[in-house]
């Protein structure tokens, strides 16, 4: 069998003869004489006004011993005689060619080649190198025949498939998320207000109840150029913010990544256009519902997928990231070879509520608004960093209830809101980190800090409390995470994520009794979960979420979330 191959690599320097031949036989025709036809150039190349016929590679003035091509050119040269140089004795062979040219002078070393076989010559082609091929042909000719079949029935398939297609542009790309949970432990959290409010008020039991609940998403991805995407997305679910039992938790504190209440409606959730300015540059811009970590890195790339990462809100990724969430606008990023990425992004979360005030200034420049600047460092393979800003301004219409959130209802009552529905304008400073010592190990974390401002008189959340255009309040939060993949099966992830929520450390404004509106106490969040990669298209994660202290007061009860999150991509 070795014998058979080595046979017949003899016979293949001549394809390589037809190529190395079309590039300077053609390039011979252009440099001496204007052509007008295919056939023309090809007949060009045969003649001796347009190069200087070649009998030995020493002839080519610019080919060196030392050259990589040196030895397959002196082959094709003094074994085939298929090779023509300019006429001042110069090969070129550097210079690039047309697809005209090439096939013209291909043409020329085929017929040469042709002539070559015909006359079986001794020392060039010889009938034993065309024997060998037709022993190997025979041979193989079940691997031959078999390979045919293939190629048949993909040509069959892809008749089949662009003659079905959904479209030629538009790719339907599907998501079901299923979900059992259950929260248990003592009393529901009681939230900053009610805590300020009524510090001695009654607590209620945290019943617990068992529920079933679903989120699907349906997205149509079209593509006009290739490297740009319009996206439509539909959305239905049924998943409480504050998860199961009467009432639920008491506090967001709980809420899961993928929570989403439509009442089973369809709504059409997402519409936005992607596309390059460069090889460097991505933009996107957000009609509606737009949110800045579906835009940009999150450090977190383990945890931040809400159907397939965490199992709660808070352990996806940094805060930071849900500035301005639910707004329209755009993000670019800028991607260059190097260590360095920066992105930058505009969102208007608002939208104009007459039925509070017509003239509530709720458009994409003087309502609610988010402004974000990012840029991230990669020393190496291993280490990822991100430092962003985001300037903020929220104020009480165009929010559901009114009800200002800043942090998007992943920290306290309080810090969501620490000068009760009064305008706030706030600066936020994040850093974020991702460590992969391994291919099976991802290190993650984050931490950030915000300095808020009231941007008007009001009333703070509790009664009689008054609030200064100009007051400060500081607030702080981070987290860590810790993702092993292929744990136990590949495709699998064990992860553990724990952290404390934005919190309110430091607050101007006081109650009628002089008390500073901060949070009383430190929570601390704890997730543990394991997604159990089923195949290509299903996983399954039991996962168990610990809140200590919600609501940061360690009045309030230990609240336990028990979920099996079942997701079905298609």
């Amino acid at each position: 069998m070795t014998k058979l191959f080595w046979n017949a690599l003899r016979f293949s320097p001549v394809v390589f003869a037809a190529t190395l031949f079309a590039t300077n036989s053609a390039l011979a025709a252009e440099a001496n004489e204007k052509v007008t036809s295919v056939s023309q150039l090809a007949q060009a190349t045969q003649s001796q006004e347009l190069g200087q016929e070649v009998t030995s590679v020493s002839q080519l003035t610019d080919v060196q011993p030392t050259d990589w091509a040196f030895q397959a050119l002196q082959s094709l040269v003094e074994r085939y005689g298929c090779i023509v140089g300019y006429p001042n004795r110069t090969y070129r062979g550097n210079r690039a060619l047309t697809r005209y040219e090439f096939a013209a002078g291909l043409n020329a070393c085929l017929d040469r080649v042709n002539e070559l076989i015909a006359t079986a010559t001794a020392d060039l082609v010889r009938k034993e190198d065309l024997a060998t091929l037709q022993r190997l042909q025979e041979e193989f000719s079940a691997e031959l025949a078999t390979l045919r079949g293939r190629v048949d029935a993909l040509e069959a398939r892809t008749s089949e498939l662009e003659a079905n297609q959904f479209s030629t542009t538009t790719k339907l790309v599907g998501e079901a998320v299923f979900s059992v949970s259950d929260s248990f432990g003592g009393d529901q959290a009681l939230s900053s207000s009610t805590l300020v409010n009524n510090p001695n008020g009654a607590t209620r039991d945290l019943d617990s109840n068992v529920t079933f609940s679903y989120r699907t998403r349906l997205s149509l991805n079209s593509s006009f150029t290739g490297k740009d995407q319009l996206q439509i997305r539909l959305q239905a679910g049924n998943v409480i913010g504050n998860n199961s039992g009467t009432g639920g938790t008491g506090t967001n504190m709980t809420r899961l990544a993928y929570d989403n209440n439509t009442s089973n409606s369809v709504e059409v959730d997402k519409i936005n256009y992607a596309f390059n300015l460069s090889d460097a540059i991505r933009v996107k811009i957000d009609a509606n519902t737009g949110e800045f970590y579906e835009n940009i890195n999150t450090f977190n790339p383990v945890f931040a997928s809400s159907s397939r990462g965490a199992i709660s809100r808070y352990g996806r990724f940094s805060p930071i990231y849900r500035q301005g969430a639910g707004g329209a606008g755009v993000t670019v990023n800028f991607n260059s070879q190097g260590p360095f990425t920066a992105s930058v992004g505009y969102l208007a979360g608002g939208s104009p509520n007459t039925a509070n005030d017509p003239s509530s200034r709720a458009g994409l420049f003087d309502g609610d608004y988010a402004l974000l600047a990012q840029v991230g460092f990669q020393p190496s393979q291993a280490l990822n960093l991100g430092f962003t800003y985001v300037r903020s301004y929220q104020n009480s219409f165009g929010n559901t209830n009114n009800n200002l959130n800043l942090f998007s209802s992943t920290g306290s009552d309080l810090a969501n809101r620490p000068f009760g529905n009064v305008a706030t304008s706030a600066n936020h400073f994040g850093v974020q980190a991702t460590f992969r010592p391994s291919s099976t190990i991802t290190v993650g974390g984050w931490a950030g800090l915000s300095y808020a401002e009231a941007a008007s008189n009001g009333t703070g959340i509790a009664a009689n409390t008054t609030v200064r255009s100009g007051d400060n309040a500081e607030l702080f939060y981070w987290g860590v995470t810790l993702g092993l993949q292929d744990f136990g099966r590949e495709g699998n992830v064990l992860g553990f994520i724990f952290g404390q929520p934005p919190k309110v450390t430091d607050n101007d404004v006081r109650s009628a009794a002089g008390v500073e509106q901060k949070d009383a106490d430190t929570s601390y969040h704890l997730e543990g979960l394991y997604r159990i990669q089923v195949n290509d298209r299903i996983s399954v994660t039991p996962a168990l979420l610990v809140i200590f202290n919600p609501e940061h007061n360690d009045r309030n009860d230990t609240i336990y979330v028990g979920t099996l999150r079942t997701t079905f991509t298609f």
